[in-house]
């Protein structure tokens, strides 16, 4: 299965990210494609402890529901997201997002030793498995979501 924590998972989504355009057309959301790269780099940034969104209690954060939407169902679209995730949405700079990007996917490879793991909002306790298959499936699906 795919993850953050896999050099050709991060080779892949970089390949991506080099693919998009500033005026990308979505197929389907509200987002343009500079903001969709900011929601992605700020939940991007949670499993590094750069950012703790307001936890939720939700109760996707309990078995099966939490290992079904991790690693087998499908990401639904225009599922509500922490408001944290949306507040730089608003005028992001594309290159700015695509650069932020690459160091991201940089940072998670020196982290992904790491043996403690921040709590996700929505989700409760990651393990890096958790973290890692998590954040290649969000950042696929909406770079999927841009056609790429």
């Amino acid at each position: 299965m795919p993850s953050l924590w896999n050099a050709p998972a991060r080779t892949e989504l970089i390949s991506r990210v080099e693919r998009l355009t500033p005026n990308a057309t979505p197929r389907w959301g509200k987002f343009d494609c500079p903001s969709m790269l900011a929601h992605v780099n700020d939940a991007l940034r949670m499993p590094l402890g750069d950012l703790t969104p307001t936890p939720r209690r939700m109760v996707i954060r309990h078995f099966p529901l939490k290992q079904l939407i991790i690693y087998l169902l499908p990401f639904p679209k225009g599922v509500p997201t922490a408001p944290e995730l949306l507040s730089r949405c608003t005028n992001a700079d594309f290159n700015l997002e695509v650069r932020s990007f690459r160091e991201l996917m940089s940072r998670l490879s020196l982290a992904s030793g790491a043996t403690v793991w921040p709590p996700h909002p929505a989700f409760g306790d990651m393990s890096r498995r958790d973290w890692g298959v998590l954040g290649y499936r969000h950042v696929a699906h909406h770079f999927s979501q841009f056609g790429v």
